[in-house]
């Protein structure tokens, strides 16, 4: 496996930072915007980021808070009345009854994330999650100086964690497991019936289990679930969402995450020290998002987003990428491109210079063979997918024949 790199700047920086790597996407999605200033044509097919515009009604619930004059603080667990409409959501979607006081709205899912780690994680602490995974799960847990414990996973699992495996590496310091379902970068889920065993298992040991569900109702060939279906007693089960994929409230940064009773006190004063409340606009905006004219742009999207993967699936397969697990969510392929290249990254840079086409490299998800794996996010409509699939085809047949 890989080490991170050891910054060369500031010798005054903290040692955590020799663990915190830049996004590597992040470097070519810079190189794509000097193409497109100078003329060239990209698809971006890189960022995970939802093409569609936030839905109207949540906008105009934004601009009228903003006429109102009503931008001042919330409470920093966030504002009741969105704590209840979220509460709701999950009794009326997934006939789950959780509180509306277990309910901590935040700045994106990236700050519900950042709090449960900084009330739960000490130095010896350790974490427990898959690689490959979304990279800045590991950067929260270095933040805190916890411990890092990486599982490789692979498609005999779906790439995720599975409870055999959890018993398997569950060392004396383990804290907490994070999921994702569905993942990123590979749109892959666990189970109702897996997740429940999960739940159990990290259960028995004492241990937290935090579960990612950003992308909770983008799921293609089953029902959004939520992890709370799978444990009647949730008392070590913490909820992670945001407003962002589904939502697509992407530039709002507004999230939140369900909490036990007991570490409500703790996310409270924490909050209140790490950004004192999520964004009074984007909550207030947030209000229409449950509406039912709402939820019916997003369903509508959703099934465009289906269609986008159904599409992609079988072209990219007769590129030469191999795609063990089909996603079942989200808006991402994790390719093995191992028959077409032994170096991703390189993979990615030429294919964004000769041929247009913006992909992600394997680089940015961990050390779990990423020179084999790209991931390609389906964020755009069925004619530039088509586009991007010519591209790659005389791309790869200008390799075979140079």
């Amino acid at each position: 496996m890989s080490q991170p790199a050891k910054h060369s700047g500031h010798p005054d920086l903290a040692p955590r930072m020799d663990g915190i790597e830049p996004f590597h996407v992040m470097a070519l999605l810079g190189e794509a915007r000097e193409l497109e200033r100078q003329g060239r044509d990209i698809i971006h097919l890189e960022v995970g980021e939802p093409d569609f515009d936030t839905p109207q009604p949540i906008i105009e619930a934004g601009i009228a808070a903003l006429q109102q004059g009503d931008i001042h603080y919330t409470s920093s667990l966030g504002l009741a009345s969105l704590r209840e409409a979220i509460a709701g959501y999950y009794q009326e979607r997934f006939e789950v009854a959780i509180p509306a006081s277990r309910v901590v709205v935040t700045p994106g899912a990236s700050g519900a994330l950042l709090l449960i780690i900084g009330i739960l994680i000490g130095r010896n602490d350790a974490v427990m999650l898959a690689d490959p995974g979304y990279p800045c799960n590991q950067n929260f847990v270095r933040f805190v100086d916890g411990q890092i414990q990486s599982v490789a996973v692979d498609e005999r699992t779906g790439y995720q964690l599975t409870a055999d495996l959890i018993e398997q590496h569950w060392r004396e310091n383990t804290k907490a497991v994070l999921i994702a379902s569905p993942a990123n970068p590979t749109g892959t889920m666990v189970s109702a019936d897996e997740m429940a065993r999960i739940s159990e298992r990290v259960k028995a040991r004492g241990g937290y289990l935090i579960v990612d569900e950003i992308y909770q109702g983008l799921v293609y060939d089953t029902e959004a679930a939520t992890a709370l279906q799978c444990a009647e007693d949730n008392q070590h089960l913490i909820i992670i969402n945001s407003f962002s994929k589904y939502f697509q409230m992407t530039g709002w940064r507004l999230g939140w995450c369900i909490v036990p009773e007991h570490l409500l006190e703790a996310c409270d004063h924490l909050a209140q020290n790490l950004f004192l409340a999520a964004p009074t606009t984007a909550q207030r905006a947030a209000l229409a998002a449950f509406e039912p004219q709402t939820i019916e742009i997003l369903e509508q999207r959703r099934r465009i987003f289906q269609q986008r993967r159904d599409f992609l699936y079988p072209h990219l397969l007769e590129l030469g990428f191999k795609i063990p697990v089909k996603p079942q969510g989200a808006f991402y392929f994790y390719c093995d491109c191992s028959a077409l290249t032994d170096n991703s990254m390189q993979f990615a840079h030429d294919l964004l210079y000769q041929s247009g086409v913006a992909i992600t490299p394997g680089l940015d998800f961990g050390t779990n063979q990423p020179e084999r794996y790209v991931r390609l996010a389906y964020t755009r409509d069925i004619p530039a997918l088509q586009q991007a699939v010519e591209r790659m085809a005389g791309f790869l047949a200008d390799r075979r024949t140079g």
